[in-house]
């Protein structure tokens, strides 16, 4: 239990929440909800007596009853005993197909937020399983697993087979790469936290892409990194702001970058070689480590061809994973990077944990052999799908500006208004579930903007969109609702 909140303090909170835009019980409702998806009402805190809350708030008690029946609802406030719920998240078994948690925050910074049934999620972007493809991986480690049973289990660095596989597919496309130069992770978060923990020191200044990927960011904020931002040029233009990460990087010196080169999350660019040769010049001139997160690389829609950053400078540290090519419920990731920076990783990789599942590596090891064996189906549905979502954002949101990606999962869009929280608090309402602009930047801004994926059938996608389109409808005929979901401290970025 984390304590309780007094109605003084709740109301500080909430702001001025009551324009008279909808039901006072629903703004109110609302406005607790982000308050708690933000993270500035912590997990398992007790909310003020109606009663209480009412005569602070100089409202009907009603109204606060209504709204504490709606947050109840939704899953955001326990049953509790008489008035004093605890704020939780929802909790269910079931959940749409095409998406995924990827195992860190989401929506609005809310840890592993389930999926109410009924309810399209758009706050992931991430694919089923790649099928029978998975199925047969796990058959066969099954029946290689009795060889490494006499064995302790433990590998801070990680079954050989898999390793091996790994530098094979590096060697392949560019990157000569050894065994000894891979240490096995759970997955791609976990290997920038072993990074981040290996490198960056507390107020070590850290370069960022921005947006960049939310998970990337508390990452870098957990490990005290001073995030140095520097803007991707708003579409139409081309790849990155070269000329201002170059300056970024002789200026203010960063200990480490962390980029995504390969099909950028949110934006879905690809960077071209000729911004790969500056970039790594650059960090080598100003003694900063490069880190490239690579997990989107095998999602190449258009064809688009870019080497490897670590084919340009072998101090380079490369992340992957199968998360979005083949199944997130793998866990399975891996760090490339110099024998002796590898050795480094792994000592810090032991105080965090002492191996990753045998079984899940030996498995994994059989789909990176065959890496690209589910791509060009996988590839066809997502192309399909990106056509899709393209056009009914043209036909039913056309004030939208979705920017066309070369690649990966999403769909980066700007938005007519600063309006992009406010989206997402409406939007459990109308059945989806959307993540905020502003988690994508620091700060609090890209309130202009919003991502939205690709992975489901089209069906699915118009009927997401429309709710969309109800969504734009509500806030247009009460824009006072949209301004007070912006300016509240609630959309604060913890």
């Amino acid at each position: 239990m984390t304590g309780s909140l007094t109605p003084t303090a709740l109301a500080r909170l909430l702001g001025q929440w009551h324009l008279g835009a909808a039901p006072a019980y629903r703004e109110l409702a609302d406005v607790v909800r982000l308050l708690v998806l933000d993270g500035r009402i912590p997990l398992g805190t007790a909310l003020p007596s109606e009663r209480t809350l009412s005569a602070t708030l100089a409202v009907s008690r009603t109204t606060v009853t209504a709204a504490y029946a709606a947050l109840r609802d939704q899953g955001f406030l326990s049953s509790g005993q008489g008035t004093r719920g605890r704020t939780c998240l929802p909790r269910t078994a079931g959940r749409s197909s095409g998406t995924d948690r990827e195992g860190g925050a989401g929506l609005s910074g809310a840890p592993g937020l389930a999926v109410p049934d009924g309810v399209i999620d758009l706050a992931y972007a991430s694919l089923p399983a790649s099928g029978e493809v998975v199925h047969r991986a796990f058959a066969a480690a099954l029946t290689e697993l009795p060889a490494l049973l006499p064995g302790f289990g433990y590998d801070a660095l990680g079954v050989p087979a898999l390793r091996e596989a790994v530098a094979a597919r590096y060697t392949a496309v560019g990157v000569p790469t050894s065994a000894a130069q891979i240490l096995v992770t759970s997955g791609a978060q976990h290997a920038l936290n072993i990074v981040l923990r290996a490198l960056v020191a507390r107020q070590d200044r850290v370069l960022v892409e921005h947006p960049t990927y939310p998970n990337a960011l508390d990452a870098i904020r957990a490990a005290g990194g001073r995030m140095v931002p520097v803007a991707l040029p708003p579409a139409p233009e081309a790849g990155w702001d070269i000329a201002a990460t170059e300056a970024a990087l002789l200026q203010q010196r960063p200990k480490m970058a962390y980029m995504v080169p390969d099909f950028h999350n949110p934006t879905g660019r690809l960077m071209p070689d000729s911004q790969r040769r500056r970039l790594v010049r650059a960090a080598a001139a100003s003694g900063t480590i490069l880190v490239a997160d690579e997990t989107l690389r095998e999602l190449n829609l258009d064809g688009g061809t870019a080497a490897p950053l670590a084919s340009f400078s072998p101090a380079v540290v490369s992340i992957g994973s199968l998360s979005k090519s083949h199944w997130a419920g793998m866990r399975t990731g891996w760090i490339r990077a110099s024998e002796g920076m590898i050795q480094r990783f792994a000592a810090v990789r032991t105080t965090m944990d002492l191996g990753g599942p045998v079984v899940e590596q030996l498995a994994a090891a059989h789909l990176v052999r065959n890496l690209t064996e589910p791509l060009p189906g996988r590839l066809a549905a997502l192309r399909e799908s990106r056509s899709a979502l393209l056009e009914l954002l043209h036909g039913h949101l056309p004030q939208w500006q979705p920017e066309r990606p070369d690649g990966g999962l999403a769909v980066w869009c700007r938005l007519p208004a600063p309006s992009s929280t406010a989206l997402t608090v409406i939007a459990p309402e109308l059945g989806i579930r959307l993540a905020a602009g502003p988690r994508f930047g620091v700060g609090g801004v890209f309130e202009n903007h919003l991502r939205i994926p690709f992975t489901l059938p089209p069906d699915q996608l118009e009927t997401a969109v429309l709710a969309l389109r109800s969504a734009q409808d509500r806030l247009d005929a009460a824009p006072q609702l949209r301004r007070t979901l912006r300016d509240s401290p609630a959309v604060a970025i913890a």
